[in-house]
């Protein structure tokens, strides 16, 4: 077996989990999640076999957005610590063997930012022109809004100086105009500050906002660099400092689009990309119990350079978006998975957690993880998801799934020994609440869903061709499963998954192989022997799910 953790493209088998510091554990017992409690939490991450751990923004905020309203990007939040807590908490994974990259969020500041309060008081400020403005009143922009809940307009008006400013996101939080030097200037500058303290890159937020030039007058804008390859530029300077540094880009655009932000097939651009297109079609697979419509987005994936590659996911820490779904496709998503009002968002995503979308059924959420970390690409967890924790719906928008990571059965999940009433977010109640989901628990309990995942980690890292290979969908004639092929160098696997509740045997065919190969089960004990074209039959419990390993009779490989 091999367990792959290659130098410069040690991304390509990583295990990315992303947490919020403020959530996760609470160790001065002041309701907040801090650096300190991190640090004390990283050997579960160790266990579980974590290889990237991914911060959500931890820098001083306004706190109107999450921690994404940035009021200084070179700071630390001192409800979480201070840079010396940072930099022990880099150690202390390093030391573990997990790598530390952190949410990079430059499209825009917080208006509370000093470039903004700057910018604001006169428009002779230098720091005007970090920031897009407009004289004359914007016209209709509310179909261009990405919260329309929220605001109707992308542009406010600034009553000291009496001009609007852009902001494609909240009106607290103005745009930032990367088309000025002086701006891309800083932006490294603050890059480079916190690779130097030991990060192994950036996952960069709203890449697509961020480069775009929008408001900026059309004459001007024909004269900008190619916003492409400031993006080049980027990835050149993370190269240049860490030397195995990476780019996680967010690019919810379709597939064809994420190819340019990839930079073609130079693979000069982002390093990895979240596979938007994919996750939204597995949930319409899901819902519909067929496994066409995932089988067909990872088909439609553009050839991307082998200096690149897909992130893949079944949650994130924003609303699970559906919009690139038909309106037809999003209400079958909606009607299976949160058909009232109040586990949607913004018309087009949910705000819920996997467990309570397929209520609590272990056979669904093994079977689903086992599919995501069987799909070609990088796989990417969200805390709790590896004891299956739910979310807590009486909170606004995506804060549903933002809750107290639960340690334990104590009171408020052991995240805090503050007051309930201190915590920055309450704990999850019902089913799902600490007493009944928890780490303490799920750890002493060889059939948890913790152990569960724990193996299969264990397994996707010694499945190497997992992150590397060339994929191919195998045909097989039951609709609702998915069977596909992953080879890379001497290394062949099948996995095959039933996205049903009826169990089947599904007949394989597999070019190159004869009587003489086998199909070594990964995931439980067996084997499955093959006829002399290559032919085996895999029998599927209802929503079961296996991994094969072909092996010759040559094969010095231990499995």
């Amino acid at each position: 077996m091999r367990i792959t953790d290659t130098s410069d493209t040690w991304w390509k088998n990583a295990v990315v989990y992303c947490l919020d510091v403020e959530t996760f554990m609470d160790w001065n017992d002041d309701g907040v999640g801090d650096f300190a409690g991190l640090a004390q939490r990283l050997d579960h991450l160790q266990e579980l076999g974590v290889t990237c751990l991914w911060l959500m923004p931890f820098y001083p905020t306004a706190e109107k957005d999450d921690g994404y309203d940035i009021t200084d990007f070179y700071g630390v939040d001192p409800r979480l610590g201070h840079h010396g807590d940072v930099v022990e908490a880099i150690r202390t994974a390093r030391d573990r063997g997990m790598r530390v990259i952190v949410d990079l969020v430059v499209n825009h500041t917080s208006d509370r930012h000093p470039w903004f309060r700057a910018a604001r008081s006169s428009k002779d400020s230098p720091y005007r022109d970090y920031y897009v403005w407009r004289s004359d009143p914007p016209p209709d922009t509310s179909a261009e809004v990405v919260f329309p809940d929220q605001e109707d307009s992308i542009w406010e008006l600034d009553e000291r100086t009496c001009e609007y400013y852009l902001h494609r996101f909240y009106k607290h939080q103005p745009d930032l105009n990367v088309s000025n030097p002086a701006v891309r200037d800083e932006i490294a500058k603050v890059m480079g500050f916190w690779l130097e303290l030991g990060l192994s890159g950036f996952r960069v937020d709203a890449v697509p906002f961020l480069l775009e030039t929008a408001g900026i007058p059309q004459a001007e804008a024909a004269r900008l660099p190619d916003p492409h390859a400031y993006l080049r530029d980027l990835r050149s300077f993370v190269g240049r400092r860490s030397g195995d540094g990476i780019l996680l880009g967010e690019v919810n655009l379709p597939h064809e689009g994420q190819a340019e932000f990839f930079g073609g097939l130079a693979g000069d651009e982002l390093t990895m990309q979240f596979d938007f297109i994919a996750m939204q079609k597995l949930y319409l697979s899901l819902a519909r119990q067929d496994a066409a419509p995932l089988a067909d987005a990872l088909a439609s994936r553009p050839p991307i350079s082998p200096d690149c590659q897909w992130a893949t996911f079944v949650r994130n820490h924003d609303e699970l978006t559906l919009d690139k779904l038909s309106d037809d496709e999003r209400d079958e998503v909606f009607t299976a998975f949160g058909p009232e009002e109040s586990m949607q968002v913004y018309g087009r995503g949910l705000r819920r957690r996997l467990p309570p979308m397929v209520d609590g059924d272990p056979r669904r959420l093994r079977m689903i993880y086992s599919l995501l970390f069987s799909l070609p690409g990088t796989p990417v967890l969200f805390y709790g998801e590896e004891i299956g924790m739910g979310e807590n719906l009486a909170l606004d928008g995506r804060s549903a799934v933002r809750t107290p990571m639960q340690w334990t059965s104590a009171r408020s999940g052991g995240f805090s020994r503050a007051a309930p009433s201190r915590l920055t977010a309450p704990v999850v109640e019902g089913p799902f609440s600490p007493e009944h989901v928890n780490v303490a628990v799920q750890r002493a309990d060889p059939e948890s869903m913790l152990a569960f995942m724990t193996r299969l980690v264990q397994r996707y890292r010694e499945c190497p061709e997992l992150g590397r290979a060339e994929f191919a969908v195998i045909d097989q004639p039951h609709r609702s499963v998915l069977a596909h092929r992953c080879t890379w160098g001497d290394g062949t696997l099948v996995a095959v998954h039933n996205l049903g509740p009826d169990a089947c045997t599904v007949p394989l065919t597999l070019d190159g192989c004869d009587d003489e190969h086998r199909l070594v089960d990964l995931l439980q004990v067996g084997s499955t022997p093959l006829d002399r074209k290559g032919t085996a039959s895999v029998a599927l419990d209802g929503y079961g799910y296996r991994w094969l390993r072909v092996v010759g009779p040559a094969s010095r490989r231990l499995v």
